[in-house]
């Protein structure tokens, strides 16, 4: 049995998602206290999310370093899956919150309440702000990193709803129309089920060793083929161990009766083509050579 490994990407760091996390206690308080004064459902429920955000960056802070912690004798994949399971869960947490939301404006809708709009208006500008700041220090690692991109996700849909929130403290300002305060809280609370709900099928897919959508077995098993010396893959399982480990086991059926130093051979020709045909960067074949087993691509152990 063979394996290649090719550990090159992006490294994830962690002080901007600390300074993150300080920025978001910071108007997650301030949200509250003007919510509570100003009596503005939208402005409290977008306070809520912020704090769904400082959970959710710890929770991503906490995966990001157990990550890059080493391989051992107990953890033979070291700690790597850590970072798809925070954002499993912080793709939750933004289900939830958006449905509490939902609940909540559908009962103010029956009973609006007069709002003190200018106190509004100002804390919605301090939460773009923060949020905005907080959304772009991640970006970059949003665009390489499943975890980075879930709590990427809660500062920018809470940037988006800090405008939601401060067109509305403009409205009632100006209007008086204070049902648009739930009418904003639904909105956000619809954007937050449809951001969630893709993060969460992403990620469930990659936690359930699922094959990953851009990977054609029938394609990747044709490729392979046209190498002289394959006779047949099968037994094949590719899967993401996280973001950017791409992983392939697989038994290959040998045509001749060859060498170990001839199937190195052979295998390397593999390898280049599974990387860059698929991005296929973990490798691990079972060579045989008229074995008696079953010769399917996807074998039901």
């Amino acid at each position: 049995m063979s394996h290649n490994h090719n550990h090159s990407h992006h490294e994830v760091g962690g002080k901007n998602i600390l300074f993150s996390i300080f920025l978001n206690i910071v108007i997650t308080v301030a949200q509250v206290v003007g919510g509570i004064l100003s009596g503005s459902l939208a402005l409290i429920s977008d306070a809520l999310h912020n704090f769904s955000d400082v959970l959710t960056l710890i929770f991503s802070y906490i995966a990001n370093v157990l990550s890059k912690k080493e391989a051992s004798l107990d953890q033979t994949f070291g700690y790597k899956r850590a970072e798809l399971i925070a954002a499993f869960v912080n793709s939750i947490t933004l289900i939830v919150v958006a449905v509490y939301l939902i609940f909540e404006a559908l009962q103010r809708f029956s009973n609006p309440q007069e709002i003190k709009s200018n106190l509004v208006i100002w804390m919605s500008i301090l939460g773009i702000a923060v949020n905005g700041v907080s959304a772009l220090m991640l970006k970059k690692d949003a665009d390489h990193n499943i975890n980075m991109k879930s709590a990427y996700i809660h500062l920018f849909s809470d940037m988006m709803a800090s405008v939601a929130v401060l067109i509305g403290g403009i409205v009632m300002k100006l209007y008086q129309i204070y049902w648009i305060d739930s009418a904003l809280t639904l909105a956000i609370a619809i954007y937050l089920i449809y951001v969630g709900y893709d993060l969460l099928k992403k990620s469930t897919k990659m936690l359930m060793l699922f094959t990953p959508a851009d990977i054609d077995i029938n394609e990747l098993v044709g490729e392979v083929h046209k190498i002289s010396g394959v006779r047949k893959l099968h037994h094949i399982h590719v899967w993401y161990l996280n973001d950017h480990e791409l992983h392939l086991e697989a038994h290959l059926d040998c045509s001749l009766d060859i060498k170990m130093s001839e199937f190195n051979i052979l295998l390397e020709k593999i390898e280049v083509v599974l990387l860059e045909k698929f991005n296929i960067n973990h490798i691990n074949i079972q060579p045989e050579f008229q074995k008696e087993d079953s010769k399917d691509f996807i074998v039901q152990d």
